[in-house]
């Protein structure tokens, strides 16, 4: 493990300032930079297992598994192997593959919501061309989101995002016209009334609802009981749609997503993240008739060069298979539930208020006394205290998000030895 003493960041430093030179704020993405929690990122060199190497040649267990794809640990043997046979005949195809149709059935065959899939290069991607799909089926425009709930950074769910947007502080997102969310209705989670009084004031307008199921870009926060029943119940009676954005969730909290967890199947689902088992890739799909409306089965025009590339299909076909395997979500489950509850406990008995959970391969803790049911709750948490927390973890080679806003995740690869050491230096932290 990194003690304080040995933690030395001198090229990440040196390389994250010719960055900021280069790209916009050092980063391809804001989620990693490190704005909300001070200091810079550390550059990463490799990564295995459970594990990150950056730079400097320190090693961390790495919480964060390129944002949630990593459920069997990076650079898993048989992944690679799988890829080093598929890169021999090519990296895209722009042509149909026999891979595509191998993965679209596993996905079928896994999520209740989907009978037809198409598959897309990320999570944004999906969820944009679900939302175009809403419309076109119900020839209604209006949508509710909700408030911390992250969609991708498409001008109509750019509207009181969770994830980047909320560690940045910005509301919304200049360059956003005002027309291009006009149609977003935005309610809070975990309040049915509220939107109950959204399709109240609406009722002939609203093509549908999208969600984050259990929310993982505000931090985690699950959803209360009857909440997702009543929003099932809701958009039927209103003849809207209910989609599901299980990039996140989708194969990590169960194999089936949070709508088999749940026992709530929703008309369309967006998926990501773990079905690329690392590469780019995103999908959208469900009930027949609905997806029938895409092109080229119909009029709702969707495309994408490399969209169901071969290397994405191959990666996310073997992360499937390795899902598959007797024991793999109650292993999740168990490791997990030690990290959070360790650290729940931890911070109980050092003096600081806590709240969190998890479920199966995710987790997450907010800094404070109240029980966070929606992003004003999580808002409330003690944002210098995390950062605090996140600086010292970072120190003792424990690689967590770098925001209060954003859940963790475990893998595969986690072992209870990782558990315990996370848990040891979560201690050493909070004691100081």
């Amino acid at each position: 493990m990194i003690t304080t003493s040995s933690f030395k960041t001198t090229q990440s430093e040196e390389i994250f300032n010719a960055a900021q030179n280069l790209m916009p704020g050092g980063v391809s993405s804001p989620v990693r930079a490190f704005k909300s929690v001070g200091g810079q990122p550390i550059v990463f060199d490799r990564v295995n297992g459970a594990y990150i190497w950056d730079v400097d040649g320190n090693q961390y267990i790495d919480y964060v598994g390129t944002w949630g794809p990593a459920i069997c640990g990076h650079a898993h043997p048989e992944v690679i192997a799988a890829l080093h046979d598929a890169l021999e005949k090519g990296t895209s195809f722009g042509a149909p593959s026999v891979l595509e149709n191998v993965l679209a059935s596993m996905v079928i065959e896994a999520v209740p919501s989907i009978e037809m899939v198409r598959f897309v290069n990320s999570g944004t991607e999906a969820c944009m061309a679900v939302i175009r799909l809403m419309r076109a089926f119900t020839g209604r425009d209006k949508i509710i989101k909700f408030a911390g709930c992250y969609h991708g950074h498409a001008d109509m769910l750019l509207v009181q995002a969770g994830s980047g947007v909320a560690t940045l502080g910005l509301p919304d997102s200049p360059g956003v016209p005002k027309s291009a969310t006009a149609s977003t209705l935005t309610a809070t989670y975990n309040d049915l009334e509220g939107v109950k009084s959204l399709f109240e004031a609406n009722p002939d307008s609203i093509s549908g609802v999208i969600l984050e199921p259990v929310v993982g870009n505000s931090g985690f926060i699950t959803p209360d009981a009857g909440f997702l029943e009543g929003l099932r119940l809701l958009t039927q009676e209103y003849g809207a749609l209910l989609v599901f954005d299980e990039v996140m969730t989708g194969f990590r909290i169960a194999y089936g997503g949070a709508q088999e967890k749940f026992g709530v199947t929703p008309d369309l689902t967006t998926l990501g993240k773990v079905i690329g088992g690392g590469l780019p890739v995103g999908a959208y799909g469900g009930r027949k008739d609905i997806m029938s409306m895409v092109a080229p089965a119909g009029p709702m025009y969707q495309a994408g060069t490399l969209s169901g590339n071969p290397l994405a299909m191959t990666a996310g076909i073997k992360t499937l298979e390795l899902l598959q395997k007797p024991g793999t979500y109650e292993y999740l489950d168990r490791i997990t539930k030690k990290l959070s509850n360790g650290l729940l406990q931890i911070a109980k008995e050092t003096g600081h208020a806590a709240t969190g959970g998890h479920i199966s391969a995710m987790f997450g803790m907010f800094f404070t006394s109240e029980p966070v049911h929606n992003y004003d709750d999580a808002k409330k948490s003690d944002l210098a205290k995390f950062s605090r927390f996140h600086r010292g973890m970072l120190e003792r080679g424990i690689y967590l998000a770098p925001s209060q806003f954003e859940a963790g995740f475990t893998s595969l690869a986690h072992t209870e030895e990782d558990i315990n050491r996370t848990l040891e230096a979560a201690k050493e932290v909070m004691s100081m």
